[in-house]
């Protein structure tokens, strides 16, 4: 997911900026109104290739132009990506004048980081129904077919269930990318599971034993301590998607 952080106070900014980028998340800041704007139109234009789903977090208060008309501005011009404004002023009328400009959540300073993470998944899902999506995926020699939701390495057929099928393709989104077990959990079962489970681990070990036991070349990586990845050998490495 792509981030576009408009704020003005370097210290937030630059919290904000490593926290998303440890998780994994793609960041482009800016720290004035104009170069928020410009920089989210740019983002939205119609030649823009990224297939990344892409949330906005937008201060309220920012020099040259505040974030109440930044937002009306993107709404006006029909830009899709949902915004998040972050904001010192809670009253009841200041939530509900971001909401009425086109705002689709509201989160007031100070806030925790992992409340923040959390509003952003949920908008980052509404986000990716808004691009499109590659209808298979394919790293090295696996494939998953997400019409279908079927998989196969090497012309072979996995026999995966659901949840299985869930994660593979949540690592198959992004080869490369380290998914920390917090992330898997929330994105294959949701916020409300009980965050001390062993279910990822039990699942990777599962999924693992059906794609790589035997194999040559095996995909899934883990880092001890940080998650887990799904990458291609340099040698074998093929596109991502088709």
């Amino acid at each position: 997911m792509n981030i576009i952080l408009i704020e003005d106070d370097p210290r937030i900014a630059d919290f904000l900026q490593r926290g998303l980028i440890a998780e994994g998340l793609q960041v482009e800041h800016a720290a004035t109104g104009p170069e928020g704007l410009a920089l989210v139109l740019d983002a939205a234009r119609p030649n823009a290739t990224s297939h990344i789903p892409t949330v906005v977090v937008l201060d309220l208060m920012l020099p040259g132009m505040n974030g109440l008309d930044i937002c009306q501005t993107l709404r006006a011009q029909a830009v899709p990506f949902p915004i998040l404004m972050l904001t010192a002023l809670s009253t009841l009328e200041d939530r509900v004048a971001g909401l009425r400009m086109g705002a689709d959540d509201y989160l007031c300073k100070p806030f925790e980081f992992e409340e923040l993470l959390a509003r952003l998944e949920a908008l980052g899902r509404r986000a990716q129904g808004m691009v499109s999506r590659p209808s298979q995926l394919q790293v090295a020699d696996i494939v998953l077919d997400r019409n279908s939701m079927r998989a196969s390495r090497a012309g072979e057929a996995l026999n995966l269930t659901a949840r299985e099928l869930a994660l593979l393709e949540l690592l198959m989104s992004e080869p490369g990318r380290l998914f920390s077990r917090e992330r898997i959990l929330s994105s294959v079962w949701g916020l409300n599971e009980d965050p001390l489970t062993n279910v990822v681990d039990v699942y990777i070990r599962r999924l693992r034993s059906k794609i790589d036991e035997g194999r040559d070349s095996p995909l899934i990586q883990t880092l001890r301590g940080l998650g887990y990845r799904l990458e291609a050998p340099d040698d074998t490495a093929l596109p991502q998607s088709v």
